[in-house]
């Protein structure tokens, strides 16, 4: 019996860890093999990833540019040929991004 309780202690952390981990911005400025930088596109449906905007513990610091989004966390919004598209939402966000005016990237 302590043998059952002891392995369903341990599946239950492995899932909680699991569930942490999830969402979060790789150490390449990636998430789900898309690079967090270049070109974004905000779409009401079908997004690549939801995006929250927060003021304070964000995943992902974003610097919105005119220009030359070639660094981790530099985005141009665009409404057409975006790099990917994101969807702003207020709950279950795949990530956290806040808006800065300098040094983008990950926290």
């Amino acid at each position: 019996m302590r043998k059952l309780v002891t392995l369903f202690v341990v599946l239950a952390l492995v899932a909680l860890s699991g569930a942490a981990l999830a969402g979060k911005v790789g150490s390449g400025c990636t998430f789900k093999g898309k690079k967090l930088q270049g070109k974004v596109q905000i779409v009401t449906s079908f997004p690549d990833i939801k995006v929250q905007v927060v003021s304070s513990f964000p995943d992902l610091k974003v610097q919105k540019v005119s220009s030359f989004p070639d660094k981790c966390g530099k985005w141009q919004i665009v409404s057409s040929f975006p790099d990917f598209k994101i969807q702003i939402v207020n709950s279950f966000p795949d990530i956290k991004i806040q808006y800065v005016s300098s040094f983008p990237g990950v926290p």
